[in-house]
């Protein structure tokens, strides 16, 4: 006779919700969904008149795919907006592009070349029309596959610098700027690409390494007013551009510098500094002999004259001596050569001494045709033919008798982060907002001290942030606003061609912002500048140079947060959130620019991340073949493996990304899955009927609700703080060890096997359903297709799971003293495990079901605080023996109990015929 099967009889968990996730296929449909319920204006709509959080999403450049920083950026954002979302408030998230600029411009040349087209024989509004459709191109496409990341924004109206009114407005607030004074023209050194012919922000500069040519020049004494002795010698400079010495004015002495006149094995008497005698020798090749000591007070009005000085004019001239405090012995010889167009020091130091820049450099890196040592030379000042030791530059100075050394050098350098050339410090007219001038707004303020004021007031996370834009902001020079580029804001000014003060009229300024608004960036022609000069035209000279694309996306808080667009926002934002980089960026353009016209920063917190490496730690380029697209990411894996994968690392840091990185995090969405999965299958058939009350429910139960109030506690804590790894790690945590590894464990047995009126099996779904709750809603800003498939499964007439607020976890279920009792139990768990282990691999036992485990212990106070607990269930064993000793054992063996044939259990009360518990029996036969 076969023994019954029972199988009918065990309430075994029931869904449809599959284990496979299919990600890839699955995520669409839902995404199409939300698409087709406009779920962004359902979620404006239920959040209206709740507590508002602003946050203003940095503008994106429009140009290429999104890469993994991309997705990385805006998960964040997403994350941000969600989590504050569900704690009740309205957060919007209007997503931007930022529209203008080189590297479109850039793009648009390039398509010029390959049909051998000039870019300066197109029409300026082609040219620009060309530029605008390229961006709109490539918002459209990153549009969508920021959509697949499952990004909640307003995509339908998102903000474009290059917008008609977005235009208006960034003219307006340049205008503020002009109104106030707080705008000037002058000629300093900038940052300057020849290849792309334009003035550089700092952060459109990034460092590589290279090799350039170092060389040693005699420059010959000629006076010496106080040290006649020196006349005859050489003041020796050193330097790692010898395309500056055709444009050298000076020379500068430290101050505080000990020097010496020593002979070369030549017979040359050179001038140099006593601390680097030895590093000179060394590249000269030869041995120096020390002759005398020289003050630097000896070195005050002494004058050199150039090497090239036989060419006359310019070469000619005397060159002085100068003190500067920046001369240093860290290398080179402890002179200086000076270039006021070239450098900022030296600019500054000339400027002191009346000597004015040249400007024999053009924007193309070329010296001026008509510049006698190098004019008209084909190869521009980047090239490293003409500064190699057998280049023209070094050929000439040798020919001298000035070239004392020439030889590689390496070093990190300048480039633009566009075109990845080398860029130089190059003196040109520029438009500048002073970092120094005092301004209005509050009283009697310079911008720098406004801006570090509103840094001192602004939350940072990580704080460190506060540090580094502190830094730059503090040590900033002047700000560069102008650009001579076509595509981008035109710098809507005029200035009076006899007294060079630009004209400030509130009544032409309104006109200008009012025609940009009908017609954008095109409206500033030479017609609308006559139209509105009117008999004056030929008195101004219409400004042509463009806005530097920072001060657009500096203006974003104007035309994004106030203009009334987008009537769901509102200024100041609670916060930003970008890389670390945009600290010499988007924050410090944002912050300057809002110091200047409105006294304060425009966000009161900022939220930085760090840079995702390859899984060694790598930068990543195409060159090392090293570069990981998110868009391959979701079509092997989805979407929320990507989420899950931005939420758990310690973002704030420089973190890594890589296949087997994606598998660890795979494994751990596979774990949450699950735990949804048990959770839909436990709870079918589930009827608010079975709630039972907490007071009503066993230890366990007020164990997890326990856990489940601290955990929310903790989580709004992680959530308010932007810290997302913490968030991620306490909800995996809790999932894996709480419930999966310990909970869910236990309770297997009473959710199969009770009867379905059982006050434990209803405790046990009851808790289940309050924990389905409060994970669906957890997780939805983390998986937020998950979590909906998840919902929809379990509610496919609710509506979305992105609707709803924080679930309802009521704090009394804080329980210290049932954390501890639970907190030995587990302990015991763990210790019996270690030996029922031991005990299955020696086939005593083929589960540990079969075991009896007995303890003793010297500690009271434990068999106290364990009294009432079943150890029994909780280490899921037959039988457990706990009791007082001298001695701390803990023995297990198998005990000497019957089978269920139901349950499995090992119990006293199976019954001989029928083979059940009592338990089981009562099920089976009521």
């Amino acid at each position: 006779m076969s023994a019954p099967d029972y199988r009918p009889t065990v309430f075994l968990p029931k869904t449809d919700f599959p284990m496979k996730a299919g990600l890839p296929e699955r995520e669409p449909q839902i995404l199409a969904k939300w698409q087709a319920a406009d779920l962004y204006s359902q979620l404006r709509a239920a959040r209206k008149g709740r507590e508002k959080f602003i946050f203003h999403d940095g503008p994106p450049y429009a140009n290429g795919d999104m890469h993994i920083g991309h997705a990385l950026n805006h998960i964040l954002k997403d994350a941000v907006v969600r989590t504050q979302t569900l704690l009740g408030k309205d957060a919007p998230y209007v997503p931007g592009w930022d529209c203008h600029g080189l590297p479109i411009e850039w793009k648009v040349e390039e398509a010029y070349r390959a049909k051998k087209q000039n870019k300066d024989e197109v029409p300026a509004a082609e040219f620009r029309a060309e530029c605008r459709a390229y961006a709109q191109h490539w918002v459209d496409v990153q549009r969508e596959q920021l959509k697949r990341l499952g990004i909640s924004a307003n995509w339908e109206k998102p903000y474009l610098t290059m917008d008609f009114q977005a235009e208006a407005i960034i003219v307006s607030e340049l205008l503020k700027f002009a109104e106030s004074g707080q705008l000037y023209r002058g000629a300093k050194p900038v940052m300057w690409s020849p290849v792309e012919k334009t003035a550089l922000a700092d952060a459109e500069v990034e460092y590589h390494d290279i090799t350039s040519t170092q060389i040693d020049v005699a420059f010959e004494i000629t006076e010496a007013p106080n040290a006649p002795e020196l006349v005859g010698a050489h003041a020796v400079i050193w330097t790692t551009t010898p395309w500056t010495i055709p444009v050298n004015q000076g020379i500068a002495y430290g101050p505080e510098v000990t020097y010496v006149l020593a002979r070369t094995g030549e017979g040359m008497s050179i001038l140099v500094a006593a601390a680097l005698v030895e590093a000179v020798a060394a590249r000269l090749g030869s041995t120096l002999t020390v002759d005398r000591e020289v003050a630097p007070t000896a070195l005050a009005g002494a004058v050199v004259r150039h090497p090239m000085h036989h060419l006359g004019d310019f070469f000619a001239k005397a060159r002085p001596l100068l003190p500067g405090d920046f001369v240093t012995t860290d290398a080179g010889t402890g002179l200086v050569h000076m270039a006021p167009d070239h450098g900022e020091d030296d600019f500054a130091l000339c400027k002191a001494h009346g000597i004015n820049p040249v400007f024999a450099v053009e924007a193309d890196g070329r010296y001026r045709a008509d510049w006698a040592w190098l004019g008209g030379e084909a190869k521009n000042v980047i090239n490293p033919n003409l500064n190699a030791p057998d280049g023209p530059i070094c050929a000439d100075l040798k020919a001298a008798g000035a070239l004392l050394s020439a030889g590689p050098f390496q070093h990190s350098y300048p480039h633009s982060w566009r075109s990845k050339k080398k860029v130089i410090f190059r003196c040109t007219p520029q438009w500048f907002v002073p970092m120094d001038k005092l301004m209005g707004l509050g009283g009697e303020h310079t911008l720098r001290q406004k801006a570090v004021a509103a840094i001192a007031a602004t939350r940072f996370t990580p704080d460190k942030g506060r540090n580094r834009i502190g830094a730059m902001v503090e040590g900033r020079p002047d700000w560069v606003l102008s650009r001579q580029r076509a595509w981008g804001v035109p710098i809507t000014l005029f200035v009076d061609r006899k007294t060079g003060d630009y004209l400030v009229d509130k009544s032409i300024n309104e006109k200008i912002i009012a025609r940009f608004r009908e017609q954008g960036v095109d409206a500033w022609t030479p017609e609308f500048a006559a139209e509105l000069l009117g008999d004056k035209t030929d008195q101004y000279e219409q400004v042509t140079d463009i806005l530097d694309v920072w001060f657009d996306s500096g203006c974003t808080h104007a035309f994004v947060l106030e203009s009334g667009r987008w009537p769901e926002l509102q200024w100041p934002a609670n916060l930003y959130l970008e890389g670390s980089d945009q600290h010499r960026g988007w924050f410090q353009s944002s912050l300057l620019q809002s110091c200047g016209t409105r006294g304060r920063a425009p966000y009161d917190a900022i939220l930085t991340h760090g840079f995702t490496m390859d899984a060694t730690g790598r930068k990543m380029s195409k060159s090392e073949g090293n570069v990981i697209n998110p868009l391959d990411i979701m079509k092997t894996y989805g979407a929320d493996i990507l989420r899950l994968w931005a939420l758990s690392v310690d973002f704030t840091e420089d973190h890594r990304i890589g296949d087997e990185i994606l598998k660890g995090v795979a494994d751990q969405y596979r774990k949450l899955r699950n735990t949804f999965r048990y959770l839909l299958g436990a709870l079918d058939g589930w009827t608010e009927a079975e709630r039972l009350p907490v007071s009503e429910m066993p230890a366990l139960e007020r164990w997890v609700l326990h856990r489940l109030a601290m955990l929310s506690a903790e989580l709004k804590d992680a959530a308010t703080a932007y810290d997302f790894n913490r968030y991620t790690s306490l909800i995996a945590a809790f999932v894996q060890d709480d419930l999966s590894a310990f909970a869910m464990d236990v309770r297997k047995d009473s959710l199969y096997c009770d009867t379905a009126t059982a006050t434990t099996r209803r405790a046990w779904r009851t808790v289940l359903d309050i924990t389905f709750h409060a994970l669906t809603r957890w997780l939805a800003p983390v998986l937020v297709f998950t979590a909906e498939e998840v919902w929809g499964t379990r509610f496919p007439d609710a509506g979305s799971v992105h609707l709803l607020d924080w679930p309802e976890i009521d704090a009394g279920w804080q329980d210290d003293a049932l954390a501890r009792q639970f907190g030995l139990a587990r302990k015991l768990r763990e210790e019996a495990y270690l030996k029922l282990e031991e005990l299955r691999r020696a086939k005593t036992v083929g589960s540990f079901l079969e075991a009896r485990v007995a303890i003793t212990t010297a500690h009271a106070d434990r068999i106290a605080a364990l009294a009432g607990v079943d150890l029994a269930e909780l280490l899921l064993v037959a039988e457990v023996a706990l009791s007082h000793g001298a001695a701390e054992t803990l023995v297990v063996e198998k005990a000497d109990l019957a089978k269920c044939a139901r349950c499995w259990r090992h119990l006293p009360d199976v019954q001989a015929e029928s083979e059940l518990c009592g338990r089981c029996d009562a099920v089976v036969n009521g």
